[in-house]
């Protein structure tokens, strides 16, 4: 395993941007300045806990400091979980862990390339139109 001292990676979901630092230290989580352990709400913890629980023991050894901004709640949790497994494969460098997440799910490493359709013309937004009272 090729150890660095610290490296940055992003993923995205939606309008949602985090940025993840990994470091060596002593397994603190922090996703913009909150403790992982007391982060809200629940379902999104759990979510962003889905690549630490795959990597195991390995977790323990190092620091992730995650900064996330933009979208929703859970569009957030969605592209900082991409954003943590891209820095534990580069981090750890093994191509079984790279495995182990693209059969766990291929989310977790690539960004959601998704976005919001334009409006259109004629209507409220990107599909909904105005209704016609002549028939």
């Amino acid at each position: 395993m090729g150890k660095k001292e610290v490296l940055t990676r992003t993923g995205k979901k939606k309008e949602a941007i985090a940025k993840a630092t990994i470091r060596p230290g002593e397994g603190r989580i922090r996703i913009n300045s909150t403790p992982l352990e007391i982060f809200t709400p629940e379902i999104a913890k759990l979510k962003i806990m889905e690549p630490i629980q795959l990597v195991g023991d390995r977790a323990d050894k190092i620091d992730l400091k995650v900064n996330v901004k933009g979208g929703g709640i859970m569009g957030q949790s969605g592209a900082t979980r991409t954003a943590i497994a891209l820095c534990f494969i580069d981090y750890f460098d093994d191509p079984e862990l790279e495995d182990l997440f693209k059969e766990y799910d291929r989310s977790l490493l690539v960004s959601d390339p998704r976005r919001k359709l334009p409006k259109q013309p004629m209507g409220r937004g990107a599909r909904k139109k105005r209704q016609k009272s002549y028939r």
